[in-house]
Formats: structure tokens, C-alpha cells, sequence
């Protein structure tokens, strides 16, 4: 199974349309998880063409009233429990400890086996304890800086593995940057 992973669109704001090497780096995948910062349905609604789209609420979207927006998700992908939500503690700069208090506050007595966050756009795959933390950054303002292209991100479920990765958007489509992948949990 793959999925795309997207978050901090910023749409009209930053762009009218989003960039057509994020449809198109979609064009296969099973679901696509947007971890927040829409503004506007518009491109929920074009990326559901491609597949069934789920979003996690963010700062930008609290007046947005759609089933496909929730404040966060556990979502439950061939036996891989995923967590979405927008704001996340950076696993860079938060010890795993307060990631995990963060997470027991707004997921309850479940700890997901990948996390998928925005806010910052500042992507990257981190392991924090047995979770798979995944921002994948933002397609149109990557790293909060100037209309350009960004990054997207993929989530891959095999039978054994679970495969994180970040891709850049260039003019000729989407090239890895950063990837990790673990091992299922029997």
C-alpha cells in the first residue's frame, strides 16, 4: 500500500492551484493523509480525484466544516496504526519523553506506529521510540520561505517493512530526499 502524505498547502494563499508534480506524484497511491493548513477545500477536493483524502485541522482551517477534517486521525492501513495531526513537538527538538506525552494527550491510550504532522514545513522521517514520526514538509512554502516548490511525502506498507519517505518537487517530478524504513511489528 502507499500512501501521500501532504501538509501546509496554504491554498489560495500561496498558490491558486497546486503544483501539477504533486497530482502527478499521486497519481498512484491508495489514500492521500494532508496534515493541515488547507485554507480552502479546493485542494482536498482535486486530490480526492486521485484517491480517498483524510486531513488533520490546522491553525488555518478552524472555520473549514468537512468529513474529511478532523482535529486528528488514527487511521488503521493493512494492520499499521497512523496517527495525523498538525501541530506535533519537533522530534528534533523535543526529547522522545515529551513526544510521548503529547502523544498520550491527544490519541489517548494509543501510541501509533507512524505519525504523520506538518506546522513547520520543515520536513523530515524521524524514529522516536517504536514511532515513525513523518513531516512531509510543505509543497509551496517549504521551510516557511518563498513560493517554490517543496516537498511531499510517501508512506509504503509492505508485508515486512514500513518505508517513510520525502520528496523534493522539481521541475521534472519528485526526487527523494530523505527515507527510513523499519521493520513491521508482529
Amino acid at each position: 500500500m502507499r500512501i501521500g502524505l501532504i501538509a501546509d498547502t496554504h491554498m489560495p494563499g500561496s498558490l491558486a492551484e497546486l503544483w501539477p508534480q504533486a497530482y502527478d506524484a499521486f497519481r498512484e497511491v491508495d489514500m492521500i493523509l494532508h496534515a493541515g493548513d488547507l485554507h480552502t477545500l479546493d485542494v482536498v477536493d482535486e486530490l480526492h480525484k486521485l484517491a480517498p483524502v483524510y486531513v488533520a485541522r490546522g491553525n488555518g482551517d478552524l472555520d473549514i466544516v468537512d468529513d474529511r477534517l478532523r482535529d486528528n486521525w488514527l487511521i488503521e492501513a493493512r494492520g499499521v496504526s497512523i496517527g495525523m495531526i498538525h501541530h506535533f513537538p519537533s522530534p528534533v527538538r523535543k526529547s522522545a519523553e515529551h513526544i510521548m506525552k503529547y502523544v498520550a494527550r491527544h490519541f489517548e491510550d494509543v501510541v501509533p506506529q507512524v505519525m504523520i504532522f506538518g506546522h513547520t514545513h520543515l520536513e523530515g522521517v524521524h524514529q522516536v521510540g517504536d514511532m515513525l514520526c513523518i513531516n512531509p514538509g510543505s509543497p509551496t512554502l517549504p521551510r516557511n520561505q518563498t513560493l517554490r516548490l517543496g516537498t511531499i511525502g510517501f508512506l509504503e506498507l509492505s508485508q515486512d517493512t514500513i518505508t517513510a519517505t520525502v520528496h523534493q518537487l522539481t521541475d521534472e517530478g519528485a526526487d527523494e530526499v530523505h527515507s527510513i524504513s523499519v521493520a513491521r511489528a508482529r
